[in-house]
């Protein structure tokens, strides 16, 4: 099944043509065989990524929103205060997961790391480091097999039918 993605790097220093780690993202998510929806970049500014996040939730078409860069401890690191406010529920185990994944490499500054996920009128929200290794992992470790129907026992996939009961 392919999953519809929207990718959005939050930056306030990288284009399109040095976006490594939004790049990585576009590159794994079409090895994956799902479709990347949109893609944008915006600065770090909390208004800003909630507007762009709320558009993307009201589109049909686009199944999960993955964002890269702001998870971090920096003044100007706001991704996850910016999906707290829009967040229905949120999705503990992936932050839990990414930093357990990221201990491998990154030994005990994985702690420095903010990244969550969340669910938003029935969407997918990952918020991933900036990082080139970062998303790499996210992907790699998690991401590729929970956004694949066929992974068992269960993956986030399987439940989009289910996301927005009442």
């Amino acid at each position: 099944m392919k999953v519809n993605i929207a990718l959005l790097t939050v930056t306030d220093t990288r284009t399109f043509e040095n976006d490594k780690s939004g790049g990585i993202l576009v590159k794994k998510i079409e090895e994956a065989n799902h479709n990347l929806a949109d893609r944008k970049i915006c600065k770090d500014n909390k208004e800003d990524i909630k507007s762009i996040i709320n558009e993307w939730i009201k589109e049909k078409d686009i199944d999960v929103i993955i964002t890269t860069g702001g998870t971090g401890l920096t003044g100007r690191d706001i991704t996850p205060e910016a999906l707290n406010d829009i967040a229905d529920k949120h999705i503990p185990g992936f932050g839990e997961m990414f930093r357990y994944i990221s201990i491998k490499s990154v030994g005990t500054s994985s702690i420095q790391s903010r990244a969550c996920a969340v669910l938003a009128k029935g969407k997918y929200i990952f918020a991933l480091p900036g990082s080139s290794g970062g998303v790499t992992d996210a992907w790699d470790e998690i991401l590729k097999y929970q956004l694949d129907i066929n992974h068992k026992p269960c993956n986030f996939v399987e439940l989009f039918p289910r996301l927005k009961e009442k």
